[in-house]
């Protein structure tokens, strides 16, 4: 009797292991690539002849290209948001009231909320091992420089390694600075009012119209000095400060070096995927170009014919290569998605201080990064699952980031949220040819936490009408962007505002060049009326949430900010082995 007992007990444990084995072998792999500010116009499977992204075009070739595939937000930090949680980042306080619209300090208190759901913690619940390479920006601290409330171990990722902010000119010596402008201008403004607040003081004090005492006048001036003293070491130590490499919670490299940064990204991607080779796995990669700085290492600085930035797009493009060998290599191309896009359109005004330009090319589109013109929003989207995803396939169809949320939890059998609202939609079906029209009729196009515009895609028509509330003042006003302040801001003497909106058919002004009026466009103003009824029901959707792009969360904070040694040492340290780096073989 006991040995039935036993037999029977170990059929039931194998077939427990089988059950295990088979629910691994069953989920698909998920690798999401993700570049940063690269233009749509910037690939060859999107129409260019001069760079070389012959990895890149592989997933066109073998997968789906989407033509109109729509990033949520034309910056990065609310365009990441929308794209782990499959919702529109004004829902999460991902959209700034404020001018600034993404994160620019390590020691900032804002960032994604924990009570937000991102694909990886449903991936992760599903037995899925899951990685986020490369760059984050969407928090780290809440209270303590070691809280860690908004990294991305918090957000369902079992590991990571990258920057928990991004990529600026200000990390890179020799490369200037995004906020030099910006700082020296609001610094002598502040100081002329202090001067003139106390030259005032002491003239009323002198002419006996108000008593001020000498040791208030003290304080005054100390505070003053006090201020402008951390300021400027702030500046002066940025680089220290902001722009340093993590691995899980602790910092390895401070400041961050850009010697070899993509080898070792790589790296690190392809022995997380050869870590997981029998167990299913989500793999982010994050990459760092082609946000300026602009880098590339000896083996692609100078061979392309598109300077620095070419040389950045190509090396990215023989990492996206690394991945694809790897998957092969380990017999798991044919289980697992890849997907790759951009967070938002090229940024059009980076133009570097000897005039080279620093920016992509957004084909014919208008705008870049920072505006709801196609140029800032239409990314490039690939999707690679070969036995199941059609190859070689165009869709012309509306389709946005925040769908790759309810694509791969669906396809890892995970169970979406019901207790908040998804805006994504599952792919699967357009991808498979099931379908031929996109779930999207209606996109909304938030400038921070603005409504832009919107994207109208009657079920009935091949048109895709598209209006703006506003839009931003270029300049100069002939150009295609805010060369000025080196972005387009969204309120105030930035924008034009517009009653009744412009409006225009993609369909047939892709490039948005004339808006149609009740003279050219018959129904003009019944599409006003159904699109004003949509923004009507989304807004009534919409629930108020804590603004995690405030002043107070967006304003660096000495307590918060995280150092490898003291900030008496400058936060140095250097504990990054390269070991042996992936081998280049470039044209």
């Amino acid at each position: 009797m006991k040995k039935m007992r036993l037999l029977l007990f170990l059929i039931i444990c194998q077939c427990a292991i089988n059950s295990v084995n088979t629910h691994h072998a069953s989920n698909h792999n998920i690798i999401l690539l993700m570049a940063d500010d690269l233009g749509i116009g910037d690939l060859g499977c999107y129409g260019n002849r001069t760079l070389r992204t012959p990895n890149i075009d592989r997933l066109a070739e073998e997968g789906v290209t989407l033509t109109q595939h729509i990033a949520a937000s034309p910056l990065c930090t609310p365009s990441r948001a929308a794209f782990l949680t499959g919702r529109y980042p004004i829902r999460s306080g991902m959209a700034a009231f404020s001018r600034v619209g993404v994160f620019l300090f390590s020691a900032s208190s804002g960032g994604l909320p924990s009570e937000e759901i991102t694909f990886s913690k449903l991936l992760k619940q599903r037995g899925y091992a899951t990685a986020l390479i490369g760059k984050w920006h969407l928090g780290m601290n809440c209270e303590s420089s070691n809280d860690f409330c908004h990294h991305p171990l918090s957000h369902g990722f079992d590991y990571f390694y990258g920057l928990t902010v991004t990529n600026f000119r200000d990390c890179k010596p020799g490369q200037g600075s995004v906020f030099l402008k910006g700082v020296q201008k609001s610094l002598v403004i502040l100081i002329q009012t202090i001067g003139i607040t106390l030259v005032s003081l002491a003239i009323v004090q002198y002419i006996g119209l108000l008593k001020v005492s000498f040791q208030a006048l003290a304080y005054c001036l100390l505070i003053t000095a006090i201020s402008l003293a951390v300021l400027i070491f702030f500046f002066y130590h940025f680089r220290h400060l902001n722009c340093f490499l993590m691995r899980d919670h602790q910092i390895i490299q401070q400041p961050l070096s850009y010697e070899n940064l993509t080898q070792r990204l790589t790296k690190e991607a392809v022995q997380f995927i050869g870590r997981n080779t029998d167990a299913p796995f989500l793999l982010v990669l994050s990459y760092l170009h082609v946000h300026t700085a602009l880098y590339a290492s000896k083996n692609f600085r100078g061979k392309s014919k598109h300077g620095l930035y070419g040389d950045a797009v190509e090396e990215m493009d023989w990492s996206v290569g690394q991945i694809l060998d790897v998957l092969e290599k380990y017999n798991l191309s044919n289980k697992t998605l890849v997907y790759f896009t951009s967070d938002q359109g090229a940024h059009v005004e980076e133009i570097s201080s000897s005039g080279e330009v620093h920016g992509g090319y957004n084909g014919i589109y208008k705008g870049g990064k920072s505006m709801n013109w196609e140029g800032g929003i239409r990314v490039p989207g690939l999707l690679r699952l070969p036995g199941i995803i059609q190859a070689g396939a165009y869709i012309d169809e509306p389709t946005s980031n925040m769908d790759i949320f309810p694509t791969i939890v669906k396809l890892a059998k995970a169970q979406l949220p019901s207790d908040r609202i998804i805006d994504g939609h599952d792919l699967m079906p357009l991808l498979q040819g099931k379908v031929t029209r996109s779930k999207h009729e209606f996109l909304f196009h938030y400038c921070n936490a603005y409504l832009n515009a919107v994207r109208w895609h009657p079920g009935n028509s091949e048109s895709v009408w598209k209006v703006f509330f506003f839009t931003p003042n270029f300049s100069p006003e002939d150009s295609n962007g805010c060369y000025d302040s080196h972005v387009c801001f969204c309120h105030g003497g930035f924008i034009t505002q517009h009653d009744p909106p412009l409006l225009f058919d993609l369909s047939r002004d892709p490039e948005e060049k004339v808006p149609l009026t009740p003279e050219t466009e018959s129904r003009f103003y019944e599409i006003l009326r159904v699109i004003n009824l949509a923004v009507d029901n989304h807004t009534r959707s919409l629930h108020a949430v804590p603004d995690q792009l405030s002043w107070d969360n967006l304003l660096w904070k000495p307590w918060l900010q995280p150092c490898c040694s003291s900030l008496f040492q400058s936060c140095y340290c250097d504990y990054d082995s390269e070991g042996s780096l992936p081998e280049v073989l470039s044209g």
